[in-house]
C-alpha cells in the first residue's frame, strides 16, 4: 500500500520558489515534474567578496591544511573559478587535503569538478557535520570558505572549541535583490499562490524585505492562506522570525527534501 504522504498533491498548484539568482533550475524542475507551477522569487545574488586577497592566500597555501570543508555550493564555485584563476583547480589538489562537504547537491558539484568529497555527513546540515566528523581535532588544521555577511558561525566555533585551527575566509557575499519578482508579486495579490519555499536563513530575510519593499507594512496579508515551506531547522528559524510560521520543514535537508516538503504542506490543505 503506498503512503498517503507520498501521493503527489501538487498537481496545479503554484508554489513560489525562493533562492539565488542563478541557482533555482533543479528544485524548479522537481516540482514541475510533479504538476506544479513554479513561480521564481530570487532572493539572493551571489556576488564576490570585497577582498579576494584572504582566498587567494590561503588557496596558495592549500598543502598546509588537513581538511578543506564546504558548506554550500557557492563556496564551492567561488574556490574553483579561484584555483583556476592561480592556474590550478579543485582536481588538482594536495593528496593530504581531505574534503568535507554538507550537502548532496555540494558534495555533486565537487564529484563533477574532479574533487569527490572524503565526507559528506548523513544529515544535510552544518550541525550533522560536526557530530559525525571522523578525525578528532587535537592537531588539525582546517580551511573553511564561506559567506562573507551574515553566514552561521557555528561550524568555525564547534571545531576550534574541538582544539582544530580553522582558517575562515570570505569566498563569496550574498545580497538582497532590489526588487521583488513581478510574477511572484502578482500571484500573491491575486491569491493564485498556493506554497512559498524557502532554501536558506537569507532567502527568508531577504523575501521578508522585497515583500515589504512592494506591499509596505501590511505585506503579510499577502501570505495569508500560502504555506511556508523550509529546507531546515536554521531556515525554519528565520521564518518563524520573519513570517510567523513553517507549515513544512524538509527531511532530508535537501531539494528533494524541499520538494517533497511542499507535497506534505499541500497534502494538509486537503
Amino acid at each position: 500500500m503506498n503512503n498517503p504522504g507520498s501521493r503527489n498533491h501538487l498537481q496545479n498548484c503554484t508554489v513560489i520558489l525562493t533562492r539565488a539568482a542563478n541557482q533555482q533550475g533543479a528544485t524548479k524542475q522537481l516540482l514541475e515534474q510533479r504538476g506544479a507551477r513554479v513561480l521564481d522569487l530570487p532572493a539572493l545574488v551571489i556576488v564576490p567578496p570585497d577582498d579576494w586577497g584572504p582566498l587567494d592566500e590561503a588557496l596558495a597555501s592549500l598543502e598546509d591544511f588537513h581538511w578543506l570543508v564546504f558548506s554550500s555550493v557557492n563556496g564551492v564555485q567561488a574556490v574553483e573559478y579561484r584555483l583556476q584563476r592561480l592556474g590550478g583547480g579543485l582536481c588538482r589538489l594536495p593528496s593530504s587535503l581531505k574534503i568535507a562537504a554538507v550537502g548532496r547537491r555540494t558534495a555533486r558539484l565537487l564529484k563533477d569538478l574532479g574533487a569527490p568529497a572524503d565526507f559528506v555527513p548523513p544529515s544535510f546540515v552544518a550541525d550533522s557535520l560536526i557530530d559525525h566528523f571522523p578525525e578528532s581535532g587535537w592537531g588539525l588544521t582546517m580551511l573553511l570558505p564561506r559567506v562573507q555577511h551574515g553566514g552561521r558561525t557555528l561550524l568555525a566555533e564547534s571545531f576550534k572549541a574541538a582544539g582544530i585551527r580553522v582558517v575562515e575566509v570570505a569566498a563569496y557575499d550574498s545580497r538582497c535583490p532590489e526588487q521583488i519578482a513581478e510574477p511572484a508579486a502578482k500571484a500573491l495579490v491575486d491569491g493564485s499562490a498556493d506554497a512559498v519555499a524557502f532554501s536558506s536563513g537569507k532567502t527568508a530575510l531577504h523575501a521578508a524585505q522585497l515583500l515589504q519593499g512592494r506591499f509596505g507594512n501590511d505585506w503579510k496579508r499577502h501570505l495569508r492562506g500560502v504555506s511556508v515551506v523550509s529546507i531546515g531547522p536554521q531556515t525554519s528559524r528565520s521564518c518563524r522570525e520573519h513570517f510567523g510560521r513553517v507549515d513544512a520543514e524538509a527531511d532530508p535537508h535537501d531539494m528533494e527534501g524541499l520538494a517533497e516538503a511542499c507535497n506534505r504542506a499541500m497534502r494538509k490543505k486537503l
